[in-house]
């Protein structure tokens, strides 16, 4: 059993390639919970935090942190519930993943792709509910 919570929690390491299914969604840029494990803050963006309010030194984007949640709820798949600590539940599609290394804690930054979206940040880019974050953005997403 505690293999399996360390598994749960574990940082995957930077350039390593994975696999995530959405289960659980926080805010506009993450955490994502995986199925498989791994916790996604996703790489090159800047969400407001569902408070509205912008961390020191974050891009911050005028779409609300509520907002840019929803859109990338939609991304992968629609709502499917809430759970107690308020995350949105999700059945996304399965994401190939490629990670940046730790994001803070026990979160893994990623660059994420689904089959029908391409580009998780990118296409979060798009909707205009977020920000390129061009410190963490490595090229992407232009």
């Amino acid at each position: 059993m505690l293999a399996v919570f360390l598994l749960a929690v574990a940082v995957v390491q930077g350039g390593q390639s994975f696999t995530c299914t959405p289960i659980r969604v926080w805010d506009g840029d993450g955490p994502i919970w995986c199925r498989e494990g791994p916790r996604i803050r996703l790489a090159g963006i800047a969400a407001r935090e569902i408070d509205g309010s912008c961390r020191t030194g974050h891009p911050c984007p005028r779409a609300s942190g509520i907002v840019a949640r929803d859109t990338l709820v939609r991304l992968l798949g629609g709502a499917k519930g809430r759970n107690a600590t308020g995350h949105i539940l999700v059945t996304g599609p399965r994401l190939q993943c490629r990670s940046t290394g730790s994001a803070k804690g026990d979160r893994t930054g990623a660059w994420c792709a689904a089959p029908a979206i391409g580009d998780i940040s990118c296409a979060m880019i798009a909707s205009g509910t977020v920000l390129r974050w061009s410190r963490y953005a490595a090229g992407h997403c232009r």
